[in-house]
């Protein structure tokens, strides 16, 4: 069986090498699920800025450049090392984080995302995710999730990153979906 720490190596160096620009079709099935689940309400999406050759989430802000009731967030590491999400438009300034990400510069006013987009290395049939390997979107889920069932949590992904049977902890959270270049499916 192979190891976390395996697989984001092998994994982390399979997506450099078959990296490719999405289109913003890719992220037509966020829209039809916004739309289906929350109809016409207010909501924070969480998206990440991407790096290391992640799917590019910046381009889905193209296709809500004109819905008003759907405001995005960034994540941002806090102090104590806990997952925080801040309001974030296209040309805000952002800061690099101690691991060299962009984040939001930190404002007063923390959000509760009711949509999560996340970055991964690897997915599996289950909806498990191999990530970074820090936690800090586990740990987030883990301690959100029991208070609030609400947050909708999509794996982002290219299909060449699925995996047959990741290993998991009891720790690791299963994915609502995963969006990759094949559509998205739900757990």
């Amino acid at each position: 069986m192979n190891t976390k720490s395996s697989l984001r190596k092998y994994f982390f160096l399979r997506r450099k090498k078959k990296y490719f620009e999405v289109t913003i079709d890719y992220f037509k099935p966020i829209i039809l699920l916004i739309k289906k689940l929350f109809k016409n309400k207010l909501i924070y999406l969480s998206i990440y800025y991407p790096s290391n050759y992640e799917v590019n989430t910046i381009k889905l802000l193209q296709l809500l450049k004109d819905k008003k009731k759907i405001i995005s967030l960034l994540p941002v590491v806090s102090k104590n090392n806990n997952l925080e999400f801040s309001k974030w438009s296209y040309l805000d300034i952002l800061k690099v984080n101690k691991y060299g990400m962009l984040e939001p510069i930190v404002n007063k006013n923390n959000f509760l995302p009711h949509i999560m987009l996340i970055p991964l290395l690897a997915f599996d049939s289950n909806n498990h995710r191999l990530g970074y390997g820090k936690g800090y979107y586990d740990k987030f889920l883990n301690k959100y999730l029991k208070r609030n069932k609400n947050i909708v949590t999509i794996g982002v992904a290219f299909s060449f990153q699925k995996y047959n049977k990741l290993p998991i902890t009891k720790n690791d959270v299963e994915l609502d979906y995963i969006l990759n270049n094949g559509g998205m499916t739900k757990k």
